[in-house]
């Protein structure tokens, strides 16, 4: 019989570190603590063929987020299927950009929501603050800014599709597998939702209101532009963890 580490070593011949863990924490119902706090714990017989279940369903590209049916994002497991984009790392840069310019009461919009991730999160962290979450799916239902009228906020987010039509890397490794009208927004550069947020912000931003989205890993100039070009100031890009410029905002006047 195998014991955590072994396991572990065998996971991690045909997949990450992080998708090994998550794999084995789901098994055997722990945390990351736990296994590297025993790492000599003998698997039984059913966990270890459920390990080898997954770990084959992983070898065939099914992102391990689809497989157990959740991801983890801002210290919080999020319920999820294939009709959603994974929530990453990188969009927890844009949480963190909201959460620095949002006084306790502010409200907050988050624009095709998808899992929900960053509109609950955020609500979590200001537990006093609205926060409204759009979507093509069902939440305030509707494309961006159209099921909401007149109303204003403090502060709108969005993490929207911003992959280029043509981008080769629709076609590989997680990205073949989610949503692709979350990735991309069919426009030659991918900047066509981003177009549409930037330029429909004003009308629902109180004065003096930001707005915040992530973008492409080669799209910050384009977006500086566009947020310049549509009179926002205290214009800011922010790095993600691997610093890659991936938040870009400004500040409505």
């Amino acid at each position: 019989m195998q014991t955590v580490k072994s396991a572990l070593e065998d996971l991690m011949l045909s997949m990450d570190r992080t998708d090994a863990v998550v794999i084995m924490s789901e098994v055997l119902g722990v945390n990351r603590a736990w296994i590297a706090a025993n790492p000599m714990r003998v698997l039984t017989e059913t966990e270890d063929a459920r390990i080898d279940m997954l770990a084959a369903q992983r070898a065939l590209g099914r992102p391990v987020a689809y497989l157990l049916n959740r991801r983890e994002f801002y210290g919080r497991d999020f319920a999820l299927d294939s009709s959603v984009l994974i929530p990453r790392p990188e969009t927890e840069t844009l949480v963190e950009a909201a959460l620095a310019r949002m006084a306790p009461r502010d409200t907050l919009l988050d624009l095709g929501t998808g899992s929900g991730a960053i509109a609950i999160t955020i609500a979590c962290q200001r537990p006093e603050s609205r926060v409204v979450a759009t979507d093509v799916s069902a939440f305030v239902e509707g494309k961006w800014y159209e099921p909401l009228g007149n109303r204003t906020f403090d502060v709108i987010v969005s993490n929207p599709p911003y992959v280029a039509a043509g981008d080769p890397h629709l076609g590989r490794g997680d990205l073949r597998f989610e949503p692709r009208e979350a990735l991309t927004d069919r426009s030659p550069d991918g900047l066509g939702s981003i177009r549409a947020i930037v330029a429909g912000a004003s009308d629902h931003l109180k004065p003096g209101g930001w707005l915040l989205f992530e973008h492409g890993y080669d799209q910050a100039e384009s977006v500086h532009a566009l947020l310049e070009a549509a009179g926002f100031g205290s214009i800011i890009s922010l790095q993600d963890l691997a610093g890659i410029p991936r938040v870009a905002g400004g500040k409505i006047k």
